[in-house]
């Protein structure tokens, strides 16, 4: 027996020393790789752990938003790493723990991270930070950027050492915007020539806050005409063409930036997808006044309501046109006047818009009982609120 046992504790060990480099060659197949280094910019941000201590992959749909958000980069001192991102004002940046960008006003900026590192830094793994102390950083905004060829007169147009400064606000995609501009002329022009009595019924101003017959004839005619149609979407894309160009917030939208996931440099695309959206949405309303009006029981206001919805954005649509050749012509000299401006058109428009819906919706039916009124807060002013958060007051 005790020969036995010992022949079976023999022949495992041989088994055992045979098998062992196997074994070692496997264990080494499956040993995690360390993570390729980083030439630039990607869409994985992430942030501090405080109760474990580390940095961790940050979820949008997972972890709350905070206000700091990391990334390794391999950076090689003399390789320019050119970065561009939108910053609004106090938005700072960080380099291995250092301050080496902090943003005075909110403006597009392209900066070379390899010309910020200190003197003497080695080539190798740095710690980009991107921190805004009372908001949440434009993180879709921050692509990698070509290097840029110097021209023989660019000695004059060379940034100083910190290497930060602002984009020319308003060249990226000047063409584009002056195209759909020329466009957006063309087609309300040819709009006016084929359509001359149904376009005056719709634009004549004189008549926006009166009673006037040719307004009545209006409420009264069919809302889905071609005509209409047309200029719904003209009025969008006037509104996508601001969106692109000014209200670039809008594209740091969690929801919008998961379902269309457009890059910066795609103006194209970016304002054709605006258009399509704030069509969707003018067009979709009439679908979320019926779902509303039946839940209040006042079916009979929803084309009444519709099509004073439709004729007062479309009324107030013809001065956005007049904001974006603001824009062309001022933004590189004064940025924060056209925004403001802008801003003010929008809010101008989304706020007049609901009044005169209530006006015209208090000539039917008087707003004093609570039933109506808790209706159009229902399906104006809560929107009204939303869109104003969203555009003109993120910013």
């Amino acid at each position: 027996m005790r020969i036995r046992w010992r022949l079976r504790v023999w022949v495992v060990w041989l088994l055992v020393v045979s098998l062992w480099p196997a074994l070692a060659a496997t264990a080494a197949e499956y040993r995690p790789l360390p993570p390729a280094p980083r030439a630039g910019l990607t869409a994985d941000w992430l942030i501090f752990d405080a109760p474990r201590n580390r940095l961790i992959l940050y979820l949008p749909d997972y972890h709350t938003p905070t206000h700091a958000y990391y990334q390794w980069l391999s950076i090689r001192p003399g390789k320019p790493l050119r970065i561009s991102f939108t910053a609004r004002e106090k938005l700072s940046l960080f380099l291995d723990n250092r301050l080496v960008f902090s943003a005075d006003t909110t403006a597009p900026y392209t900066i070379d991270l390899a010309a910020l590192l200190p003197a003497g830094s080695s080539a190798g793994s740095h710690l980009l930070c991107v921190w805004q102390p009372d908001a949440l950083p434009n993180l879709a905004s921050f692509t990698n950027t070509a290097p840029v060829v110097k021209s023989p007169d660019a000695s004059r147009l060379t940034p100083g050492p910190a290497g930060a400064q602002p984009r020319l606000r308003g060249h990226q995609g000047q063409n584009v915007f002056v195209g759909f501009l020329l466009l957006i002329g063309l087609c309300y022009g040819a709009l006016r020539a084929t359509y001359q009595p149904g376009f005056v019924r719709i634009y004549q101003v004189d008549g926006l806050w009166s009673k006037a017959t040719a307004e009545q004839d209006f409420l009264v005619k069919p809302t889905l005409t071609w005509l209409n149609l047309a200029l719904v979407l003209l009025f969008s894309l006037s509104f996508a063409l601001l969106l692109v160009a000014i209200h670039t917030n809008v594209q740091s939208i969690v929801i919008l930036r998961r379902l269309f996931d457009v890059a910066e440099s795609a103006i194209v695309v970016r304002v054709l997808l605006y258009t399509a959206l704030v069509a969707g949405f003018v067009l979709g309303k009439y679908l979320f006044l019926e779902l509303m009006g039946y839940i209040f029981d006042v079916t009979e206001l929803v084309t009444l309501q519709y099509r004073e919805f439709i004729r007062t954005i479309l009324s107030m649509g013809l001065f956005l046109p007049v904001v974006m050749l603001l824009y062309l012509g001022l933004n590189q000299r004064l940025p924060e006047t056209v925004l403001w401006v802008s801003n003010g058109v929008v809010s101008l428009m989304l706020i007049g818009t609901v009044l005169r819906v209530g006006r015209t919706l208090h000539h039917k039916t008087s707003l004093l009982n609570l039933h109506l009124f808790s209706y159009l807060c229902a399906t104006e002013v809560i929107p009204l609120i939303i869109l104003l958060k969203l555009i003109v007051f993120t910013y």
